[in-house]
This record gives C-alpha cells, sequence and structure tokens, in this order.
C-alpha cells in the first residue's frame, strides 16, 4: 500500500515538473521573440538527448537550455558538466539534420525562468570543452 502512494507522489511530482517546464520554456521562447531571436525549433528530441529551444537571429544560432528554479540565482548554477556534454552532443545531430544554419556562428545560452516568471539569459554560457 505505501509503495502504490509513493509511485503516486512521484508521478505527480513528475507532472507537475513537466508542466514547469513546459511553461518555462514557453517564457523562454517569448523573452528570445522580443530579442528578435527566430525560434526554429522546441524540445528537439535527439538520439543524443533534448534541446529545450533552437534559436537564430543574424545568422547566429543558438541552443539554449532553459532552467525554472525558485530564483534566478539557483537556476543560474543548474547546468552542470554533463548536461553540458548532452547538449553539444544533441546540438551536433541537430546540426547534422539541420544544415545550413548559424553561418555568423553557434553559441550554447542558458535562460533562466525564476518563479515569478522574471528571466535571464546567459548567453555563450559555455564553449566546447568546458
Amino acid at each position: 500500500m505505501f509503495e502504490s502512494a509513493d509511485r503516486t507522489r512521484r508521478l505527480l511530482r513528475g507532472r507537475r515538473a513537466e508542466a514547469s517546464g513546459r511553461d518555462a520554456e514557453a517564457i523562454a521562447a517569448a523573452a528570445l521573440a522580443r530579442e528578435g531571436w527566430s525560434v526554429l525549433a522546441r524540445r528537439v528530441r535527439t538520439p543524443a538527448g533534448e534541446i529545450d529551444l533552437v534559436a537564430e537571429r543574424e545568422a547566429l544560432l543558438a541552443f539554449v537550455e532553459v532552467k525554472a528554479r525558485p530564483s534566478l540565482a539557483e537556476a543560474a548554477h543548474a547546468l552542470g558538466a554533463r548536461q553540458r556534454a548532452r547538449l553539444v552532443a544533441a546540438a551536433e545531430c541537430w546540426l547534422a539534420a539541420n544544415p545550413g544554419h548559424g553561418a555568423a556562428g553557434m553559441r550554447f545560452d542558458v535562460l533562466v525562468v525564476a518563479a515569478d516568471g522574471s528571466t535571464r539569459r546567459i548567453a555563450d554560457a559555455f564553449r566546447l570543452g568546458d
């Protein structure tokens, strides 16, 4: 009986996290659009992992990881080395399937979304090999 209740709690927590993530990604996409970026893709699934947002402005391609946390400070520190490596590999997959983007270069951004809906973009948050 307790195992069933634990499973139900985990399932509900997972559903809340999923909804929160989708909301944060919508807020992030809107923030990018206000800054003149074209969002090319959302929630891209590749064999290497998922990319939250792919955006381009003036031929500069950005792979954007969206982090939602109670505060901007907490969100800014939420991207570890393993996630960076996964994002790089997923970006390589996306580029292979979508040639012709990023003529002016590419970068990895982190867009943090606080619980109050405020956002902060960390442009060029990391580089290959970081």
